[in-house]
């Protein structure tokens, strides 16, 4: 009994998983030298963060699919190549792409306003109609399909 009350009291929502997993992607820009799996368990203990599904399958889920995810939000952005963007938001684009393509059961949508608030919470104003511009074309393709 007392151990399932823990595991409530454990749990995380989405959105705060989602905060989780953008420090982690926006951590690893700056140690792109490193093996993922060494950053992820470094910061997993350092931090001591939650052991939460989302955070690790998203987190691993994108590296996995690094080049496909950056070659859509290349694809979305005008000219603009994703190793040009900023740091904060090439990973929040990255975690929005991730969860349309690869995340079942969350809506475009969903994914795309959490972006959004991410990018207003932590990335510059401006960066705010850039994100939501290539996400919204992301979507209007995905659901063309």
């Amino acid at each position: 009994m007392q151990t399932a009350m823990f595991e409530l009291m454990t749990k995380i929502s989405r959105r705060e998983a989602r905060e989780i997993l953008l420090g982690l992607l926006f951590e690893t820009e700056f140690r792109s030298d490193e093996d993922v799996n060494g950053v992820f368990a470094l910061a997993i203990e350092d931090r001591e963060l939650p052991d939460d599904e989302y955070i690790s399958r998203g987190y691993f889920g994108i590296y996995d699919n690094i080049e496909e995810i950056d070659g859509v939000i290349g694809k979305h952005s005008n000219g603009w190549k994703p190793e040009r963007m900023s740091k904060l938001s090439r990973s929040v684009l990255r975690l929005c792409v991730y969860e349309m393509l690869y995340e079942e059961g969350i809506p475009y949508s969903v994914s795309i306003n959490e972006a959004v608030e991410l990018t207003k919470k932590f990335d510059d104003d401006k960066a705010r109609p850039f994100v939501n511009g290539i996400l919204n074309s992301v979507k209007n393709e995905l659901e063309a399909k």
